[in-house]
């Protein structure tokens, strides 16, 4: 009998070693925190002092500016630094459903905090894009310049033309997606802030008129995303923003409006094998189902029907069971969809799978395909394995989420990681020298992108991690988004909740409470420290020329058994007009008037301010 040599030995215990990981199962609570933290390298604009991703500097400081608009914030798109709209919105609303549906999980994880804040980067941004009832700025940067540079979002010595769409250049797929995301983050957001929710919806029912209204392609406005982001059309999105915007104002208009287009818009009518940013079809259909399964179709429900039976032959497809028209797959068992950055509708199929599982198991109903009646329990099944690919259980036992496991890509084609950051190396990276020193080395980049799911194998799960390799790898917001309510799930059923690494060296909101909090004050503040509750509402809006103005009206509570004496407020980020209260000599500091020095235990008072955009930032400075 041979001996093993070394490297034969080290390769077995590395084997055994996988298999004992694998046998044990994934660690999901730590794939969703490093998840979460891809999205704050993405950021792009003014980082906040929370800030985890610590080699991201402050960047596109002056999006919009030549354009007399202010669009700094949100993401860049993938491995370059574009903000492209289509895929962004629908990051966004991906982002929001995990954390609707899925709003348990997440929040046992201690990470809901992190899930409303990657949100809110996105809406905030948003609703800043959205000037007018009828504009949206749909992009900052030029793909074609963008790609002939390899230099940090710090450096960026791009052009950063901005793209608008309005009444005469429509985009109804991109418009009605912007509504989609602000309708699902006003749900999201509701239980936290009922305040900034109102304003979501607000936009989101602007946009999804100025979509239905003014139809168009928005790639047909704007020709520089035509190569990057081509639209296959608008139908989708419109009913997609539709069932949303039902789902969070309860408006038998929305309901009326999916069903009376089904057959026109081929919601009814298309049965598919993808979701992804380009086609909806599948999640409207799944989505709309959910409101069958809650009992709640009414007059609708033949309709809604025809609706489920498109899902179903989604789901069927992905689990094998729909008479030989199924999904194809890989050797390894992976979804396999497209060459380029296949990863992305894997996971928005595991995603929207886990969704449609709990709806049927809440309904006790099963799936039907036309091989049977397949229980819920295989639905979430299929949305594991897809998501064990992605952690390592692959014939490469390769981890694909970047920064989770033993091994994983090192030479992840995107800028910022594989350039020195500009706080260790303090010199400007200039465009032609970016590709000559940085994107060609050897070595795997300097700056680890935790949580970056890249683009992934190909079709006979072969994978060559290589930086110019873009299409596989390459990491994108859409391919990410899905994960968050996918882990969150996962990690809910594997029995070890909150078991996985926390790194908590600088503040951050951590549980729904917090984050009401913080997202007032971008800082936790010691709830404990004033038994005060602030509940913040929008009671009018009028436009006057280009600005919309809100009325916004703020109780406070005393939710203590003692009184409340000499209050004192700080209220930031105020510029409009503000009564109930007076103010002190102290800069943004205001008390109560002289007649309610004192607040008694469990009353409570108000005051009301005009401001034209968000809410103030209002917490207790103190009290006696």
């Amino acid at each position: 009998m041979k001996s093993l040599n070394f490297g034969g030995l080290c390769l077995l215990l590395g084997v055994l070693v996988l298999e004992a990981l694998i046998a044990e199962g994934f660690n999901y609570g730590d794939a969703l925190d490093k998840t979460l933290m891809f999205f704050e390298a993405q950021r792009s604009g003014k980082l906040p002092a929370n800030q985890r991703v610590k080699w991201r500097g402050d960047s596109g400081l002056k999006d919009g500016y030549l354009q007399g608009v202010n669009l700094v914030g949100g993401y860049y798109d993938a491995g370059d630094h574009v903000k492209f709209g289509l895929p962004m919105a629908y990051t966004v609303t991906m982002l929001a459903w995990g954390a609707i549906d899925f709003r348990k999980e997440i929040t046992e994880l201690d990470q809901m905090g992190n899930a409303l804040w990657s949100l809110r980067w996105g809406t905030d941004y948003f609703m800043k894009a959205h000037t007018q009832p009828n504009v949206l700025w749909a992009q900052v940067g030029d793909g074609d310049s963008d790609h002939y540079c390899w230099e940090r979002a710090e450096d960026m010595t791009t052009p950063r033309t901005a793209y608008k769409l309005d009444q005469n250049h429509p985009g109804s797929d991109l418009a009605g997606e912007t509504a989609a995301a602000l309708a699902a983050s006003a749900i999201a957001f509701k239980p936290y802030n009922s305040s900034y929710s109102n304003l979501l919806l607000l936009h989101a029912k602007q946009l999804f008129t100025f979509a239905d209204k003014y139809r168009g392609l928005y790639d047909d406005s704007i020709q520089n995303a035509k190569q990057f982001y081509t639209s296959s059309g608008y139908s989708d999105e419109l009913l997609w923003a539709a069932a949303w915007l039902y789902r969070a104002t309860d408006d038998e208009y929305f309901l009326k409006y999916v069903v009376d287009n089904a057959v026109y818009m081929g919601g009814t009518g298309w049965a598919v094998k993808e979701f992804s940013w380009d086609n909806k079809y599948a999640g409207v259909q799944i989505l709309l189902s959910q409101i069958l399964l809650e009992g709640r179709g009414g007059a609708y429900t033949s309709t809604l029907k025809q609706y489920q039976a498109k899902a179903n032959y989604f789901a069927c497809a992905c689990l094998q069971k729909n008479d030989g028209y199924n999904i194809h797959k890989t050797p390894g068992g992976l979804m396999y969809v497209r060459e380029w950055n296949n990863l992305q509708y894997a996971s928005s199929a595991a995603f929207l799978l886990a969704v449609y599982s709990d709806s049927l198991s809440a309904a006790n109903a099963k799936l039907t395909c036309p091989e049977g009646q397949i229980p819920p329990q295989a639905l979430l099944d299929f949305a594991r394995s897809q998501a064990d690919y992605f952690l390592g259980k692959n014939p490469k036992s390769m981890s694909y989420l970047v920064g989770y496991g033993q091994q994983y890509p090192i030479h992840v084609h995107h800028r910022g990681s594989s350039i020195a950051s500009i706080f260790s190396l303090q010199s400007t990276v200039e465009c032609v020298q970016g590709f000559e020193k940085w994107y060609r080395r050897p070595e795997g980049n300097p700056n680890v992108i935790h949580g970056a799911l890249v683009g992934g194998p190909d079709q006979n799960d072969n994978f060559s991690d290589d930086r110019s390799n873009y299409e596989q790898t390459e990491p994108t917001l859409s391919g990410c988004a899905p994960l968050v309510g996918l882990f969150s799930k996962l990690q809910s059923v594997s029995g070890a909740a909150g078991n996985y690494p926390k790194k908590a060296p600088v503040p951050r909101p951590t549980t729904p409470h917090s984050y009401q909090e913080t997202q007032e004050t971008q800082e936790p503040y010691r709830s404990h420290e004033a038994p005060v509750e602030f509940l913040h509402s929008i009671t009018k809006t009028w436009t006057v020329g280009p600005t919309t103005y809100y009325r916004h009206k703020v109780i406070i509570k005393n939710k203590s058994q003692k009184p409340l004496k000499d209050l004192k407020l700080v209220i930031e980020d105020l510029s409009g007009s503000i009564w109930g209260l007076n103010p002190t000599k102290q800069r943004n500091t205001y008390e109560l008037p002289q007649w309610q020095k004192v607040l008694q235990p469990g009353s409570e008072c108000s005051f009301v301010y005009v401001q034209g955009g968000p809410q103030a930032k209002v917490t207790v400075q103190s009290y006696n």
